[in-house]
Order: structure tokens, then sequence, then C-alpha cells
């Protein structure tokens, strides 16, 4: 089912360019509303965001929509995508939002949908939006004594800072580990700090002072650099590196060494399968995943399912097949027993549990398995369908062949950005390297 401005998470754009414009968060405002109001009762929905400048501009524009639907609206101010759906359920409202970009730069903005269970909605629900976005709602819209209020919820940061830590055993602190963490000048800058602290950790901060532009600059999961030198300075245990909305995790190690969501998800897996907590006898991963991950896992008795790129796709065959450890290689981590989406938090307090339980260093309980050569480049395009061009076709063809058996071939368009994304693995680093170098120039000559 083709969408036209929803993509794999949400409406996500340019600031203040079509799709990410004021007049289209009020339209989408009113639509969702109109969806989601079901019955007599006073409907509610929460909306949080991350640090961008632009937040302002959508989370009003959000606002008018929904009250002038007749839906109260509670604005919680910057906290991570994971604590909106978390406080969705808690606070019984009927949406949850959050404005975000998740790890795009500042320029760029988006908006996600919870539905009431704290779910990402589905593919379907997003059309019947996209629908009533493009239709004159004007009759629709009820009286002047029934529009919705609006008003700040205080409280909502402790709320998951509590939240977070329940969800490690009573008696686990984290007394004697040094953390350096980096909250990408995002939203998690208050929380995430303030939890490992509470928890006993000695903790280094880094990206936490937002301006409305430094968000995921040059810091954050998809810039560790800054990181690993922290670590290396002040000879911390771990690094952990959260992105702008802190739904997704790296982590670094004792030695500066990157630790990606493959690796973490290979951590959890054990760990919960040694503690009969594992469901499913396996994990949820998407196309992306290392085929290092899916050997590990097959030496201690366990399957990878494999999904397309999104982690609500994760989180829908999570759900469908009863499992409850599922993500993404770039650190959406999604524990189902504590979350209904991916929680950086939340996994690498996960993360942290099996470092204090072992006593051993990061670098050790984080290597669970050595990865296959793995190439991903992205080719930037303006329009069309690269992928569909007869060339194109004949190069994936014929790199599906070269690979064989010994490797795997990912070839897919962002569903976030103007890209098409050409990926390839095996145990022939060069026959790798060479494929991946092979179709991305035909695909950047068909671009053209």
């Amino acid at each position: 089912m083709m969408r036209k401005f929803f993509g794999t998470d949400g409406i996500r754009g340019q600031a203040n360019t079509y799709p990410m414009t004021a007049e289209m968060a009020l339209k989408v405002g009113m639509a969702a509303g109109l969806v989601f109001k079901n019955g007599g009762h006073r409907h509610r929905v929460v909306i949080g965001k991350d640090t961008r400048l632009s937040g302002y501009m959508i989370e009003n524009a959000l606002v008018a929509g929904f009250t002038s639907v007749g839906i109260d609206v509670f604005l919680l101010g910057p906290l991570p995508t994971p604590a909106v759906a978390m406080l969705t359920r808690s606070l019984r409202t009927d949406l949850g939002v959050m404005i975000s970009a998740s790890h795009n730069p500042f320029q760029d903005n988006g908006i996600k949908f919870f539905g009431p269970d704290g779910f990402k909605l589905s593919d379907r629900i997003e059309k019947t939006i996209e629908k009533l976005v493009e239709t004159d709602l004007t009759s629709r819209l009820p009286g002047a004594s029934e529009l919705g209020r609006a008003k700040r919820i205080d409280g909502a940061q402790q709320r998951y800072i509590e939240f977070a830590k329940r969800t490690l055993p009573r008696e686990m602190s984290l007394e004697g580990l040094r953390v350096v963490i980096d909250c990408a000048n995002g939203a998690a800058y208050k929380v995430a700090p303030e939890a490992l602290w509470e928890l006993g950790a000695d903790v280094i901060s880094m990206g936490v002072s937002p301006d409305g532009f430094n968000i995921n600059k040059e810091c954050g999961s998809t810039s560790t650099d800054a990181l690993s030198a922290k670590v290396h300075e002040v000879r911390a245990d771990i690094g952990i590196a959260l992105d702008g909305d802190a739904d997704r995790v790296i982590i670094v190690d004792e030695n500066g060494k990157v630790v990606d969501g493959d690796q973490l998800m290979a951590v959890v897996a054990q760990s919960w399968q040694a503690s009969n907590r594992l469901a499913g006898a396996g994990i949820v991963a998407t196309v992306m995943s290392n085929l290092g991950l899916e050997r590990y896992l097959e030496s201690l008795g366990l399957s990878l399912a494999r999904t397309r790129v999104g982690d609500r796709y994760v989180v829908e065959h999570m759900r469908a097949n009863g499992f409850n450890v599922g993500g993404e290689q770039s650190g959406h981590i999604v524990l189902s027993d504590f979350a209904t989406t991916g929680d950086g938090l939340i996994a690498a307090l996960q993360v942290l549990a099996c470092v204090k339980d072992q006593n051993r260093p990061v670098s050790e309980v984080c290597r669970r398995f050595e990865p296959v050569p793995q190439i991903l480049k992205n080719v930037r395009y303006k329009g069309g369908e690269p992928l569909e061009m007869d060339q194109v076709k004949s190069a994936i063809q014929d790199g599906e062949a070269r690979l064989g058996k010994s490797g795997r071939l990912v070839i897919r368009a962002s569903g976030t950005e103007p890209l098409i994304r050409v990926m390839a693995e095996g145990d022939d680093a060069d026959l790798v390297s060479q494929v991946v170098n092979d179709i991305a120039g035909v695909v950047a000559s068909a671009a053209a």
C-alpha cells in the first residue's frame, strides 16, 4: 500500500518545506485527531519533541490541529521517542506524537505517531490519515464550546527516568562503572545522564547543550569519534551514544572501539537465553543485519528472523510471532518486555547489567561474533525510480550471481532520505567491495 508522505518512520523532511510545513502539521493534527476520535469521552493526545529549532513551529501547528477537532493536548517538551510511547499508555491517551527526525541533521524534522497501545501506527491507519489530510474537513469541525485544551505536563521526565530504572533488578547498581554518555544534543539530554547517575554510575556527559542547531552534529550514535576520544581521555569503562530522539544506541568499549546494534542484540539474546527470558527461540532483525550475527545465533541454537528495514516492521514481526528481542544494526533495539519501540537508554542498561553480572571488560562482553565483511554505499538521487531501470536491474542480477551463496546483496530506497542504499556482504572482502562499487556506479549513472 503506497503512501504519499508517510515513510518508514512517520513523516519526515526538511523543515518549512513540504511536507514538513506548519500547514501540513496543522492538517495532520486535524486528520489524526479525527481518525482516533472514538466514543463520547474526552479525547487526549500527548506530544513530545526533540531539540530542533523547528520543533516549536511543528508543535504549535499540531496543537492547533488537534484542538480544532476537539482533542485535548498534553505537551511533554523534549523527551525521547520511547518515553512518548510509554506515556501514551501510562496517561491513557488516545494518541501519542513525537516531533523528531531522529538521527538527521537539525534542518530536518518529522512527525511520528503512536496508538493508544504505545505502538507505531500501521500502514493502513497512516493511509487513512493521508486521505483525510487531502480532504476538506470543515464540515467535521466541532462547535466553539467543544474545542480542545492544551497544557504542559510537569514531571514527564521523572516518570520516564523511574520507568527506565525499573527495567533493571531492584538490587542492581552501576556503582564502580565510569560511563560516558553522549546524548547527541537531543531529546535525552536530561533524562539519560540522570538515570545513569541515580543507578550509581560515575557519569561523564556529552552532547547535553542543545541550541536548536547542534542536534546530531558531530556527536551521537552516527558520529562516535568524539565519544571514543572522551572514553580514552577519562579512562571510562564504556561509552554510550544515543541519537537525536534516543530510540537508538551505539556502544563504545573501553578501548574506544564501536559496538553496533548487531553485537548488542547478540549480547542480550545470549544473556536472556541463559536466564530463560528469551521468547521465540531467537530474535528479529532486518535485512541489513550482518551475516555474522545469524551464524552466531545458529551456534546458540537460536533463529534470526529478518524483516524489511524499519523498527516498526521488526516490532510487527515480534508481536505476531512471540519474540521479545529485536532491532536493527543501526542501534534500534526493541525489548518488548519493557517497551513498544526502540529505546536506546533501556538497551544500554541491559548491556550494563551484563557487564556488571559478568565482571568483564566491555570489549569482551560485547564482542560476540566476528562480522562478515559488509559494505554499504549511499547514492543520492533527485527523482524517478532508478531501481526500476533495466541497467540497474541487470547490475543487481550480476552482483547476486558473483556473490553466490557465500554472501548477500540488499539494494533499497531509503524511507527517510532521497538515497538508494547499496549493501553487500560476504566472506570475500575484495569481491564484496567490487560488487558494491559496480552497482553503486550504475545506480549513480541511472540517477543522473
